[in-house]
């Protein structure tokens, strides 16, 4: 077993490590003001950006879900690790050496952690690639080479060749260290009948399946000979701890740079159709593995191509041109409305996939593919139409109540508009009107809100709490609340910039929070030594979120939560002056309230020494308004 991780080596990992970096990995971030940067959250399904991250502070926070923390939280939250292996993943990527406290100088790992299934599938890559060069993988090379693809290209994409025998693979990890039930776990054996593991792949040409930090995860693997008894044309990794095919694809470790610069992502069907389309200089070109093209395929790809502030990426699906294509398109049609303005289709000629296409008519054939593509609404209804004989009166009819239910499927009112038009004429209806009201009826009887069309129960943004669940701590305020932004803006001041919220923000007195969940958050940061503790970025995080349980969650969102003006520092100022002048406000109202009960006559000594007090809070109040005011446009 490994030692302990000490605290300093948690606290090195972490100041080096930058947030932005890793979360970069999963999620397009854009520049959002200030320190901040956006995105689609990556733990929940959402269409505008309400994931922020705070490079300066080492946090993250979704405005939705409510998820957020620092990169060791992120990192176990998204591949689904301990803490310890967060860690250890994050040294990794800094060639960070851990001392591990009872365990030795040297890095460790627990056997049978996710980390030791990494190496495994590392491992068994580059013995895979070594072997493509052996002289038993002629087969594996001429496949490749037939296909136009070089020995680079073959480095590139990490092919390797599974070699003959029962355990070769296996008796090559075991010398290397690996115990025989991780080697299982990795999905790289199966358990044999006397208890010894087996290789999964034998004799077949392999790709390595990478995750978006670009660990080998899995593989793919596709036969070559016809004496190959193991079921399937290609075979791939089973679900593992590591391997989950509906949450990978091929090629996304590559393409998920250009993905996002370019804002376009183009899904084909196999391996070598990815290695075509990178070839040719398509370099957003991913495949699903094992399983058909899914909504969490989908979502990866959306999180990839998110834009500033609106989503205009393209996705863009290479099907063939037969019926099975045609089948794959309407799948796709169905399950995308989300993006549906923005997805097309691209289908080669003669029903040739982009490999063949490469091969037959070279590289500029294949970007040409990608160029001439058609939006998904009209090839699936282009599709219906072609089934029919448009030539015949009986074959307009049929076409129309064949395609009338696809057109008002389209969620968005001015395309599905749009597409009645054209198919009046695509099909050669005179009367136009006549079919963009059938659409326009068939629209209104699919619709929930009809009570006859399929009810779909929206997601909630914020998760439910179990049943017979009871809220832990204060309930959380309302951060579009406008009568406690003050104090809300204080406190991400504090947390944000404590050198400049300084000693003004620690002398506000807890009564200034009349939010439970703001004052347990001001309290928590007076326990951590207030803004003058010397403390910033994640340090400081981390010390007043260990002193805010059970609201850590909201510290991190007010950390990473923009401020609402381009000049902090003289912004800053004016929200605690606001914070301030609110509080003496109340005092003010409280004098008030005693004068007016009180008898002047009755206590005239008591009363003057009230209504003394009460004309120097009310300058003192005109003062703090005229600093928080200022002379600034900004709203406050």
């Amino acid at each position: 077993m490994a030692g302990r991780i000490p605290e300093r080596d948690i606290a090195a990992i972490r100041d080096r490590t930058h947030i932005e970096d890793i979360v970069g990995e999963y999620v397009a971030l854009k520049r959002s003001g200030g320190d901040s940067m956006k995105g689609l959250c990556p733990f929940h399904d959402e269409k505008s950006p309400s994931f922020h991250a705070r490079p300066n502070h080492g946090t993250y926070h979704c405005f939705g879900c409510g998820e957020g923390g620092d990169v060791y939280s992120f990192m176990q939250k998204i591949e689904h690790i301990s803490f310890v292996e967060a860690v250890e993943q994050l040294a990794d990527r800094l060639n960070y050496t851990i001392s591990y406290e009872g365990g030795g100088p040297s890095v460790q790992r627990d056997r049978g952690t996710r980390a030791r299934l990494v190496a495994a599938n590392a491992a068994a890559q580059e013995f895979y690639a070594a072997r493509l060069r052996e002289p038993d993988a002629q087969t594996a090379r001429d496949y490749l080479t037939e296909r136009n693809f070089d020995g680079q290209a073959a480095i590139t994409f990490g092919c390797g060749y599974a070699p003959d025998g029962w355990d070769t693979l296996t008796k090559h990890l075991m010398v290397k260290g690996f115990e025989a039930n991780e080697i299982i776990d990795a999905g790289l054996a199966t358990p044999g009948k006397r208890g010894t593991p087996i290789d999964r792949f034998r004799r077949r040409l392999v790709w390595p399946i990478r995750n978006l930090g670009g660990d080998v995860i899995g593989f793919g693997a596709r036969k070559l000979f016809d004496d190959d008894t193991m079921p399937g044309k290609y075979i791939n990794t089973p679900e593992t701890m590591l391997y989950k095919k509906s949450q990978v694809l091929f090629g996304l470790d590559l393409a998920k740079r250009d993905i996002a610069k370019g804002h376009q992502a183009v899904v084909v069907e196999g391996y070598t159709d990815v290695m075509a389309m990178h070839l040719a200089g398509v370099k957003t070109a991913v495949a699903a593995c094992g399983t058909a093209f899914g909504e969490d395929h989908l979502a990866m790809l959306r999180r990839l191509l998110m834009d500033d502030s609106y989503f205009r990426g393209e996705v863009i699906y290479t099907f063939d041109g037969d019926a099975a294509g045609q089948a794959a398109a309407l799948k796709a049609f169905e399950g995308d409305q989300k993006v549906a303005g923005q997805t097309y289709v691209a289908v080669a000629p003669d029903g040739m996939d982009p490999c063949e296409l490469r091969q037959s008519a070279g590289d500029a054939a294949v970007r040409d593919l990608v160029a001439r593509r058609i939006p998904m609404f009209k090839f699936v209804i282009r599709s219906l139409l072609a089934e029919h004989d448009l030539d015949t009166g009986e074959g307009r009819v049929e076409a129309l109540r064949r395609t009338v239910p696809v057109v008002a499927r389209i969620k968005d009112e001015a395309l599905r508009e749009d597409y009645a038009r054209q198919l009046a004429g695509w099909i050669g209806w005179d009367d136009i009107p006549t079919v963009i009201k059938r659409v326009r009826e068939e629209a209104r009887r699919n619709s929930p809100r009809s009570g006859r069309g399929p009810q779909r129960q929206e997601r909630s943004r914020v998760p439910e709490q179990g049943a017979g669940e009871a809220p832990a701590g204060p309930a959380r305020p309302n951060p579009t609340d406008p009568t406690l932004w003050p104090q809300r803006e204080a406190l991400k001041s504090a947390l944000q910039y404590p050198s400049i919220a300084g000693s003004v923000f620690d002398s506000l007195p807890s009564e200034s929070f009349t939010h439970p969940a703001y004052a347990l958050v001001r309290d928590a940061i007076a326990a951590a030594g207030g803004t003058g503790a010397g403390l910033g970025g994640a340090e400081w995080m981390e010390a007043v979120g260990k002193r805010a349980e059970p609201l850590q969650s909201l510290v991190t969102e007010l950390a990473v939560d923009p401020m609402r003006a381009s000049d902090v520092p003289a912004y800053i100022p004016r929200v605690l002056a606001r914070l301030q002048e609110v509080w003496v406000g109340n005092q003010v109202a409280d004098l008030k309230s005693k004068l007016q009960r009180m008898s002047q006559a009755d206590q005239p000594d008591e009363y003057m020494s009230l209504f003394g007090d009460l004309v120097a809070l009310e300058q003192y109040r005109r003062s703090l308004l005229e600093q928080a005011v200022g002379d600034s446009s900004d709203d406050l």
